[in-house]
């Protein structure tokens, strides 16, 4: 693209799964005119718009998506083409490696179909792709970079923070880009990760606490089928997560699982050094021999473990979204869903806005979403972190304290109920 100076309703930074599944929910929004939201996305990977939709913007990973979020896929219209390839967690079974306390969670007893649902990353980043391409009133830059953001001061906006309708022209921000475009917006939406240049930008300072953890992730075997069972197991190096996985047509006596395993980084380092032989060996010590054997070992990979969160979640006419918000530590699952109700959040507030005929990127706007996704942020991250340390020390008083309350879990109907609606995203 050669044009410069473009203007647009909204741009998103970052063509990730927050910035494809934010700009989805956001096109087909039409202003007082009749006309759809004008959208930019700008992305320092290769988009590839082809058969296949190929791109390098999403990893090998998987994710654990919440029933509350396959619900938002759905309303949006790509769970469709996520349905077949996505594994449905019907159980939960929550152990403590060595100690008397489990917990056992039943989507029966919750009355759904599934808690919630394990996909490949790059599954639902190419399903969101491939929706994008329908939409004309969206344009990409990519590969790209922003090499400034230009906010206009107070002084010349004559009433940032009044109510005007969409047929004034009310850009407030421009953005320069590496390729020496320049693009004008009412509204810009930082989707772009933990290291989020937005942010940066904007000078917004953040609570960074080390976990002093790492998670090993891989993909893996095993000789027991999995049933549709997703296993939470602590154990003294770190937490065992084994999440169930499709097997596309792979023997279909053996269970194909993903593993999130946490521990020490010198100890995670050792593991991913290890034969695959060698490895499984420790992990079948380590998770015991629920599945049976683990019969082969995909590739292993290695991340370091911090909670990182925004003091603020907006600037002038900007909004954070996602890891750009938020990075947290994986024990529950929680990470995309909670970035996914970020998206939910947004997309709700600029609907409400263009219906009244309000300023889109107006500080009452963004105050409603600041106060609204601080207090769900607080309360996953004070779960996350409370899990984290109770399940992470051998204290003798601690590790029964913990297994009375995973027996006083399975117990009690009303603690159990409270748990899962907040797991599957409710």
């Amino acid at each position: 693209m050669s044009n410069v100076n473009q203007e647009f309703d909204v741009v998103i930074s970052g063509g990730g799964l927050s910035g494809s599944l934010l700009a989805l929910s956001l096109s087909q929004l039409r202003k007082a005119d009749g006309s759809l939201l004008s959208i930019a996305i700008i992305e320092t990977s290769s988009y590839v718009d082809d058969e296949n939709n190929k791109a390098d913007v999403f990893d090998g990973r998987v994710l654990a998506l919440s029933h509350g979020s396959a619900h938002y896929l759905a309303k949006i219209g790509i769970w469709p083409l996520l349905n077949d390839q996505a594994c449905p967690i019907k159980d939960i079974d929550i152990s403590d490696r060595g100690h008397f306390g489990k917990a056992r969670l039943n989507a029966e007893q919750q009355g759904v179909n599934a808690l919630g649902y394990v996909i490949d990353m790059a599954l639902i980043g190419k399903a969101q792709l491939k929706a994008l391409a329908n939409y004309a009133n969206i344009t990409w830059f990519s590969p790209d970079t922003i090499s400034d953001i230009k906010w206009r001061n107070d002084d010349d906006e004559q009433g940032v923070n009044q109510a005007v309708t969409h047929e004034q022209n009310t850009s407030q921000i421009t953005i320069v880009l590496n390729s020496a475009q320049r693009l004008s917006t009412r509204l810009l939406l930082a989707c772009d990760g933990a290291q989020s240049p937005c942010r940066q930008f904007a000078n917004i300072d953040v609570k960074l606490s080390e976990y002093n953890q790492s998670a090993l992730i891989a993909n893996l075997a095993t000789a027991k089928p999995h049933l549709n069972k997703a296993f939470e197991r602590f154990t003294e190096y770190g937490p065992i997560a084994l999440l169930p996985l499709n097997n596309h047509g792979r023997q279909t006596g053996q269970g194909r699982c993903s593993l999130v395993w946490t521990m020490p980084p010198e100890q995670a380092q050792k593991m991913l050094t290890l034969e695959d032989d060698a490895f499984k060996v420790e992990l079948e010590l380590a998770f015991g021999s629920w599945l049976g054997a683990i019969t082969q070992v995909g590739k292993r990979d290695v991340f370091p473990l911090k909670l990182v969160q925004a003091k603020q979640q907006t600037y002038h006419r900007m909004a954070l979204v996602g890891n750009a918000s938020h990075t947290i530590h994986p024990i529950a699952g929680q990470g995309f869903n909670l970035g996914l109700r970020d998206v939910e959040v947004v997309t709700s507030l600029i609907k409400k806005a263009i219906i009244q005929q309000e300023d889109i990127g107006s500080f009452s706007l963004l105050q409603q979403y600041q106060q609204h996704r601080m207090k769900d942020q607080q309360q996953i991250i004070s779960l996350t972190d409370s899990l984290v340390t109770i399940f992470s020390n051998n204290i003798a008083a601690c590790a029964l304290g913990r297994n009375i309350g995973l027996q006083a879990l399975n117990c009690l109907s009303p603690l159990k109920n409270e748990l899962v609606k907040k797991t599957m995203g409710y």
